[in-house]
């Protein structure tokens, strides 16, 4: 009799759930999707542009979202949609229990932005790329050059990172423009010069030097004298003059031939030596002989 009752209570018990999922279901199958919120992780001042980005994104979204049953609603088809933009770390979606698409984005954080030829993108700390474009734009430092794999943009971080973090440095480059790994140019807001940093060694020493063209010598020979400050040099300071133009003039001396010269004949034995009859040897005197010489005679 116990058994009987075990069993009566098991099916009662498995109708109830079946019930109540069904029940659920078609409770659930009434609420709809009543709208999406974005939150951004971190905090930042372009939130609010990215936020609005993202909204807009998801207006463009081929399957319709907002007004179809929240059960319907493909969170994890919109996450791969989101991060297939590569501007973010990390996209998590959610249906809240008020019936709204939660879409919680952790952005990428870009430490620069990069002009590679006709290619713009932005580089995040790791060196991934991220996409550039109006509704993501971020006011990061600007570097100019043409990379490939032997030399990319994370390559030059060190050198924007140490500038962006000095205070003089900071206020007076406004760009960098990277040749290859060893002459990274930095571009101030003086016109007329550039200042070659060379690689990303000896940054500190570097610095120093770059000061001392501007406290000692710049003010001195005039801010406008030279077209590249070079500071990669152990120890020196190079710098290149804007005017290429000798600095004194040199007179061009043209030799010309002499006529008669010209018109003499070549020597037939130009090997032989000339005697000079002035260099001939004295004859040697002759021993046997008596006399005695006179006043006259000069002994050399």
């Amino acid at each position: 009799m116990k058994t009987v009752w075990k069993w009566i209570i098991l099916t009662v018990l498995i109708g109830y759930v079946i019930t109540m999922t069904v029940w659920a279901n078609a409770e659930a199958d009434k609420h709809q999707c009543r709208g999406i919120s974005v939150s951004i992780t971190g905090g930042g001042i372009n939130d609010s542009i990215t936020t609005e980005a993202v909204l807009d994104l998801l207006r463009q979204y081929p399957e319709k979202i907002v007004g179809i049953p929240a059960t319907r609603v493909n969170t994890r088809g919109i996450q791969e949609y989101i991060m297939s933009l590569n501007n973010f770390e990390d996209v998590r979606c959610h249906i809240t229990s008020q019936g709204y698409l939660a879409v919680n984005i952790q952005p990428m954080i870009p430490e620069i932005r990069v002009f590679d030829g006709e290619n713009s993108y932005y580089v995040n700390k790791d060196g991934k790329r991220i996409t550039s474009n109006s509704a993501f734009y971020v006011d990061v430092p600007v570097v100019a050059g043409n990379f490939n794999n032997g030399f990319s943009p994370k390559d030059i971080l060190p050198v924007v990172r140490f500038v962006e973090r000095d205070s003089t440095l900071h206020s007076l480059i406004t760009m960098y423009v990277a040749k290859d790994k060893n002459n990274i140019l930095l571009v101030p807001r003086f016109t007329g010069h550039v200042i070659n940093f060379g690689d990303t060694s000896r940054l500190k020493e570097k610095r120093q030097a770059l000061l001392t063209a501007y406290h000692n010598i710049l003010p001195y020979r005039g801010w406008e004298m030279y077209d590249t400050i070079s500071v990669k040099f152990k120890g020196q300071i190079v710098a290149t003059r804007r005017d290429k133009r000798p600095l004194y003039p040199f007179e061009t001396i043209i030799e010309e031939e002499d006529p008669e010269e010209g018109s003499l004949p070549d020597d037939p034995n130009p090997q032989a030596p000339q005697q000079n009859p002035a260099q001939t040897q004295p004859s040697k005197p002759n021993t046997n002989d008596n006399t005695t010489p006179t006043n006259s005679t000069q002994q050399v």
